[in-house]
């Protein structure tokens, strides 16, 4: 992301962060495992907490991982995540995914996971990324689509959670439902003949619903969402307390399901 450009609407809140380093590789890049070998170079857009970063460095060892993030606080949470995770192979720097400071084919691998959703302008990202990637490299991105999530029981809170984030992130110039558009940005940004897939993150058992929803009942009122939902007037203080109140409620459900359902693209480079 650019922190001049774009507004991210999660924010980074302590919630939002500890939600994020849930990510792995298995649970979050599956789709690219084939292609992680062994010293090849990647480059992770908007790497976050960079949990998620360190795995896929483990994958390509002793290849070069370098994890970027517009944020210099983040970049610095990321730097110690890589650290204490043993990544010696990774390093975390500032950078902004519209105008990446490395040459032309510098990476063998060009990674983004929930980064395009949150762009203004991803088809221009998308660009710059398949600019730094090698010919017969691989740009690789996954985005959710809120768009098709589904809960049960589909209680009123969560009912209004959905609906209100989608309004927030749009007001962002963002794009809520990401994932049903990235084969058009991809085709719009160059590539030729990317393949689509999908999968889904699945919140069912109570240690899962447990974890999903107490990490939305604090985001919903305490992180970045909350503060643009109440100063742009799309929500009151009031109303996010009632929906975090109604994330509480459903994972005590004995019956509660909630499914994401992320777009994804292997791009390759010509």
């Amino acid at each position: 992301m650019s922190a001049s450009r774009d507004t991210y609407t999660h924010g980074h809140h302590d919630s939002v962060l500890r939600s994020h380093s849930w990510r792995t590789v298995a649970n979050s890049a599956a789709y690219l495992k084939a292609h992680l070998v062994g010293g090849l170079r990647l480059l992770d857009v908007g790497c976050g907490p960079a949990t998620l970063t360190a795995d896929l460095a483990h994958h390509v060892a002793p290849g070069e991982v370098v994890a970027i993030e517009p944020d210099p606080a983040i970049v610095a949470v990321a730097a110690d995540a890589l650290r204490a995770a043993g990544a010696d192979n990774a390093k975390a720097e500032q950078g902004d995914v519209y105008a990446l400071s490395y040459a032309d084919a510098s990476f063998d691998i060009v990674h983004a996971h929930q980064v395009l959703q949150h762009l203004s302008e991803p088809v221009a990202a998308l660009r710059e990324m398949r600019r730094v990637c090698r010919p017969g490299g691989v740009v690789a991105v996954r985005d959710a689509d809120y768009g098709a999530i589904r809960f049960w029981p589909e209680l009123p809170e969560l009912v209004r959670w959905l609906a209100l984030y989608q309004e927030v992130a749009r007001s962002n110039n963002a794009f809520p439902d990401a994932g049903r558009r990235l084969l058009a940005w991809a085709h719009e940004a160059g590539f030729v003949a990317p393949t689509p897939l999908a999968s889904v993150w699945c919140f069912a058992t109570p240690e899962d619903r447990s974890w999903w929803a107490g990490t939305w009942a604090e985001r919903i009122v305490s992180s970045a969402i909350a503060t643009q939902a109440c100063e742009r007037g799309l929500s009151t203080n009031a109303e996010l307390e009632w929906i975090a109140a109604g994330w509480r409620r459903w994972m005590e459900e004995p019956d509660a399901w909630f499914s994401l359902t992320h777009a994804e693209l292997l791009a390759r480079v010509d």
